[in-house]
């Protein structure tokens, strides 16, 4: 697994398209938000025999159709993330290295499923 800490400035979506070419993602479904729609990273995805369940947003003129019964079960990863920022080593980022940040995430989350 790797591991990609982005500068707290910049949206994540900028990132994207660097971030799925580190990961095998053919033949499988990309879950995302609305900010992850743009043309570019629907290519990407596309090309990489992979598909999506990202929900256009209400500025587009062309939408596509969103399986909205599968985009629900992001809630779940969305709840995961909330859980794991009641720790606050990692909801600040105390930890300078991605390897120690990432050791800390395992082990918040062995916390949260022990709960």
């Amino acid at each position: 697994m790797e591991f990609f800490l982005s500068a707290g400035n910049d949206h994540d979506s900028i990132h994207a398209v660097e971030l799925l070419k580190k990961v095998r993602i053919g033949g499988s479904i990309v879950l995302a938000d609305r900010a992850y729609g743009s043309r570019t990273i629907r290519e990407y995805i596309s090309a990489q025999g992979a598909g999506y369940v990202i929900p256009p947003q209400s500025n587009v003129s062309d939408p596509w159709p969103v399986d909205w019964h599968l985009y629900k079960e992001r809630h779940l990863v969305e709840c995961f993330f909330q859980k794991i920022k009641w720790f606050r080593r990692i909801a600040i980022r105390y930890d300078k290295s991605a390897a120690s940040f990432l050791a800390f995430v395992y082990l918040a989350s062995i916390a949260i499923l022990l709960l």
